[in-house]
């Protein structure tokens, strides 16, 4: 079977192999970090499809992971920047640094103030200047960034006591998106309707549930609710009040 460290180097050297100048795949050899993107968010959000729909494939699906940052890595070799041992080193060193209540003398009573510390620790790592909400990527989906941003923010005590005190934020802003669509002002309506969305984020934080998440929940019951729609009814011959009607009669 092999020990952990012989298989990694395996992988290692199927990679190298796969990026070789002379011998390699040309379809690897032509990969950079930033073709690379679009694979690394693809294969993440597929693990977390099988962590919600397929348990049996989460191996599967975090080899493709790893695929990706050793692939990278082999990448930043190749042009003299940094190695798959960086990539090791770098990780290794930030979770010793961000555990001091394991790996040191610090102390952490719950969960809670795990994160306090990790939060300390990246602060110190980026310098005085850190923002605390510094390290949320902009590249996140935008509703995700939102709650995440708000958990960081409260941290610092910047947040509501309540539910129903970020539900009064909802209300206020939904009657701004209100007054903008009555002064027909397509501009405010936009601004509106985003200010809305935040708001919304930190209600679902709040409340202890995931805002992505909801929203791929209401996705997915709107995609089963068309979709036998769909196999009911020829949609192009219905009149709206008929899809109406048949829609609801869906939900049951």
């Amino acid at each position: 079977m092999g020990s952990i460290g012989e298989k990694f180097e395996e992988l290692v050297g199927i990679i190298a192999k796969l990026r070789d100048p002379e011998d390699g795949c040309p379809w690897d050899l032509k990969q950079t970090h930033t073709s690379l993107k679009q694979y690394l968010i693809e294969e993440s959000y597929e693990v977390l499809e099988a962590i919600d729909e397929q348990p049996d494939h989460i191996a599967t699906e975090l080899g493709d992971v790893l695929l990706q940052v050793v692939l990278h890595s082999q990448i930043g070799k190749d042009d003299n920047r940094f190695s798959i041992e960086d990539v090791i080193t770098a990780i290794s060193t930030k979770m010793v640094d961000r555990h001091p209540h394991v790996f040191g003398d610090k102390e952490a009573k719950d969960s809670e103030e795990v994160l306090d510390n990790w939060e300390t620790q990246k602060r110190k790592e980026r310098g005085g200047g850190a923002s605390v909400l510094d390290g949320v990527p902009k590249a996140m989906p935008a509703l995700q960034r939102a709650q995440r941003l708000g958990d960081k923010a409260s941290r610092v005590n910047f947040d509501w006591n309540s539910p129903p005190a970020v539900f009064e934020k909802v209300e206020e802003e939904y009657g701004e998106l209100k007054q903008a669509i009555a002064e027909n002002d397509s501009e405010a309506i936009q601004e509106e309707f985003g200010d809305l969305l935040f708001s919304l984020a930190q209600y679902s934080r709040k409340s202890g549930f995931v805002a992505e998440e909801a929203l791929q929940a209401a996705v997915e019951k709107f995609c089963t609710r068309f979709k036998k729609l769909e196999k009911e009814n020829d949609l192009r011959e219905l009149s709206s009040e008929e899809l109406e009607a048949r829609w609801q009669a869906a939900k049951v």
